[in-house]
């Protein structure tokens, strides 16, 4: 037994920010003054508050140490593991906490309104050490379906929850999981989506790198209800450490005997095995992933028939994405009736999202469903950094839509983001504020899309690219009253005749911030402005002859020689020469120089 438990988080944000090394470092400490036999520590995955990476929590304090480096760790062994005492300067801390408080993790702004249900082990337990996971109830919801409940016994479980998936349409699970068990012939697959490729999206590659049995459980689960024996999980090459991991946790669970023949003496047999993809964002899309974990090339193939009835291999296939694989042992072990009576009527339990953008709390957020996205963005995140007004979020990527400031207090559940043309997604919730021009917005996300596109219909190979390019008129301010109505026309035909979900959802950016921000493709259209200031096209830079006092700090930063003056004399720029690099405005001192078509 140890006194002591130091759990540093290893998600891809902290690694990446050197925990590893703190990790090693954390280890040398504690051997050289002798506490190995008194302090463990141990790599989780990620506890989710990313803006306050590296973390590292010390129990049985419980104290959350934010932004730790490598140099921090001789004083936390020295002071924390051997003096006793809490080392107050690297406490996390809320802005209205008192100076040096100690505070849990769950006390904090960021924690204390989340429900973790997905994302109940992540920075908790050694996701590459089996019998933490077991230690926390792992495994023990496939004894309860394998030997106290029948394959529909578990299916009507699920319906009876009312889990819907968490991948983005939304389609109740139960009703997946029955379609594939109904369905015709004795070969079967489960599959597991875990191709997240939306800009700004990280909850399944989190849940993988901080609790992979969930999903393992989860999935053996699925092949019992459904009469499989053979699982994929499809996951792009671009996450190691999530690959790693998963690949330790399939080793750990056949050497258990929780995968393969025989599983827990019952004649059950079930294996996973692994496919990487190479990055390919319509590979998410069901029938294109299949395709890839077949040899082929990853395009989208017509429904009907649909996966549950011929899918893999021409068998019929189960898939789901990992948030809702997630969910799955705790609907079990604890009842359809504890899943359901978090969230709304239509929309139960709970939502992974990963909220990124401006806001200051970044990181992986979990909320129970019917959330109003003001609590998200202003109690949870912690509201938007520097003083600025919140603008609008982005729900589902490339897929979703903007929520305008006026609908911040819309509640978070499927029918009602689509009410408002937007939509649940995988989880991705960018956050924008005033400086930011959506016109431009709609541009990154269909230029996104546009290079995404497989190419195989030619609504979404031709007319995504069509659209772009009238973005890029807007933009540039070459563009025509008519060229909106134009644009309009062409995302519904784009939506109506593309092949799969990515054409089908392509124009969806587009059309809402057509709807709630017209007022910006306007002055980028009949004024030529750009409200934000964002759009280098439509910029032009001025210097205030009344604040500029000729100190020459401008005109000696150009790169394109565009600022003329003299010594103690207001200067003038060229816009004919300038290259709209703002590099003047940044050193200007006395805020002389603006944008004129943005803000002074």
């Amino acid at each position: 037994m140890f006194r002591s438990h130091v759990l540093v988080c290893g998600g891809t944000g902290c690694h990446s920010n050197r925990s590893a090394e703190i990790i090693k470092q954390f280890n040398r400490q504690i051997q050289a003054c002798g506490l190995e036999k008194d302090v463990q520590v141990v790599q989780t995955g990620c506890f989710g508050l990313c803006a306050a990476g590296p973390v590292v929590i010390i129990y049985p304090e419980g104290a959350f140490y934010s932004h730790v480096k490598i140099e921090d760790v001789e004083e936390l062994v020295s002071e924390h593991l051997v003096k006793g005492r809490i080392v107050e300067r690297l406490l996390h801390k809320d802005e209205e906490d008192e100076p040096n408080k100690l505070k849990a993790l769950s006390e904090t702004n960021f924690y204390k309104k989340q429900t973790r249900v997905a994302l109940r082990n992540c920075g908790v337990i050694n996701p590459e050490n089996i019998d933490e996971y077991i230690a926390y109830d792992g495994y023990q919801a496939l004894i309860k379906a394998l030997t106290e409940m029948t394959p529909q016994g578990v299916i009507d479980e699920l319906l009876k929850s009312g889990l819907r998936g968490r991948g983005g349409a939304g389609f109740p699970t139960g009703r997946k999981w029955q379609f594939t068990k109904d369905a015709p012939g004795d070969v079967k697959y489960v599959a597991c989506n875990a191709d997240e490729g939306d800009p700004g999206a990280f909850m399944d590659r989190s849940v993988l790198e901080g609790d992979p049995h969930a999903v393992l459980e989860a999935m053996t689960i699925a092949g019992y209800a459904v009469g499989a024996q053979q699982g994929y999980i499809y996951i792009r090459a671009e996450y190691p450490i999530a690959v790693e991991r998963l690949r330790v946790a399939i080793g750990q669970a056949r050497e258990y005997g929780l995968l393969g023949k025989n599983i827990l003496g019952t004649g059950f047999n079930f294996d996973i095995d692994i496919r990487l993809g190479a990055g390919a964002f319509v590979c998410g899309e069901e029938t294109a992933l299949m395709t890839s974990i077949e040899g082929n090339r990853g395009e989208p193939r017509p429904r009907p028939p649909f996966p549950a009835v011929k899918g893999l291999f021409g068998k019929p296939t189960l898939l789901n994405n990992v948030e809702t694989y997630a969910n799955i042992a705790q609907i079990i072990l604890k009842g359809a009736d504890w899943f359901a009576q978090m969230g709304t009527e239509k929309s139960k339990g709970t939502k992974v999202f990963a909220l990124g953008g401006k806001i200051n709390n970044t990181g992986l957020v979990e909320i129970p469903m019917g959330t109003p996205l003001r609590q998200v963005i202003e109690d949870i995140g912690g509201g938007i950094p520097n003083g600025k007004k919140f603008k609008a979020a982005q729900t589902g990527g490339p897929s979703g839509g903007c929520i305008p400031a006026e609908l911040i207090d819309i509640p978070i559940e499927y029918e009602t983001l689509l009410s408002i043309g937007s939509m649940m997604g995988s989880g991705g919730l960018i956050v924008m504020d005033e400086d930011n021009c959506m016109v431009d917005i709609a541009k990154f996300f269909l230029e996104f899309t546009v290079d995404e596109s497989c190419g195989k219909c030619t609504a979404c190979r031709i007319g995504t690219k069509r659209l772009y390019e009238m973005l890029c008129k807007v933009t540039d301010g070459k563009a025509t009253m008519e060229d909106l109505d134009k644009m309009e026309q062409l995302c519904y035909y784009i939506k109506e005749n593309s092949l799969c979900g990515l054409g089908q959802s392509a124009p969806n950016p587009v059309l809402s911030t057509l709807k709630y921000f017209r007022d910006e493709y306007v002055a980028h259209v009949r004024d030529k402005i750009c409200p934000a200031g964002v759009c280098k096209s439509l910029i032009r830079y001025k210097i205030d002859p009344t604040k500029c006092v000729g100190c020459t700090l401008c005109a000696r930063n150009c790169p394109a020689n565009a600022i003329r003056g003299t010594v103690k004399q207001p200067h003038v720029i060229d816009n004919d020469l300038c290259v709209k690099c703002g590099a003047c405005e940044s050193k200007c001192k006395f805020k002389a120089i603006y944008k004129e078509g943005g803000k002074k």
